[in-house]
């Protein structure tokens, strides 16, 4: 066996194991990643960063997209399709395909990104950790994650990620499938509870600049960051 990270291009492997623990085999999964899956890895990359959420401009408005989300989505641009995260910051493209089916088409219009719809690239964000407070208890989550809760406030539906440190809003909507509600109601968060942030936590910079995994699941190409790569041992 041997880690996906020191995998040569070109070179068809087995996913044998998963070291990390949950939050780990979670945001693999996001990628269609697991124990048994077959992928061919197709570039190991300089990354610039490429990992973490991105922020989007779509019809004037700024949404936040986790890593894994954003992986699903290929633009139009140039008369070319490519992945969204291939996009440089200012850079615009139209939507052409959303991968995972209507379940997902479903959660990306909930964000305004939408099949034929132009989208902007605005940045790469920082790993912040959000520290929101529910029912007097403090949790904490990644800007992804946060991306994928809906919040009512100041007559808007905005995504818990743009609220101001102190400010409240009413939970609105949970964007994703049964495992995330029930992971985010072992933490309290359902659908119309009073929601608060209470901080963010800005992560010390990292001088290290790693490298991505450039990989193919049947027709399907992903990009894995250094650190999630390193945790995958195949063969």
């Amino acid at each position: 066996m041997k880690l996906l990270s020191e995998v040569e291009p070109e070179v068809k492997v087995s996913v044998k194991r998963i070291d990390g623990g949950l939050e780990v085999k979670g945001n693999l999964e996001e990628l269609g990643i697991s124990e048994g899956t077959e992928l061919t890895v197709v570039a190991t990359e300089p990354v610039h960063v490429h990992a973490g959420p991105i922020s989007l401009r779509v019809a004037g408005k700024e949404t936040v997209v986790a890593r894994g989300w954003a992986d699903k989505v290929y633009v139009e641009r140039g008369g070319a399709t490519v992945p969204l995260l291939r996009l440089e910051a200012g850079e615009k493209g139209t939507v052409g395909t959303i991968e995972g089916g209507k379940v997902f088409e479903d959660f990306f219009a909930l964000l305004g990104i939408e099949k034929g719809k132009e989208i902007e690239f605005l940045r790469h964000l920082p790993d912040d950790t959000l520290v929101l407070k529910i029912d007097d208890h403090e949790i904490s989550m990644g800007e992804g994650q946060a991306s994928k809760l809906m919040a009512e406030h100041g007559g808007k539906n905005i995504q818990v990620n743009y609220l101001g440190e102190n400010e409240k809003a009413k939970i609105s909507k949970i964007i994703g499938g049964t495992s995330l509600k029930e992971k985010f109601e072992q933490m309290g968060v359902v659908e119309g509870k009073e929601i608060t942030l209470v901080r963010k936590e800005t992560p010390a910079p990292s001088p290290k600049r790693g490298t991505y995994v450039l990989a193919k699941l049947g027709e399907q190409l992903v990009t894995i960051g250094r650190g999630l790569a390193e945790k995958v041992w195949v063969e």
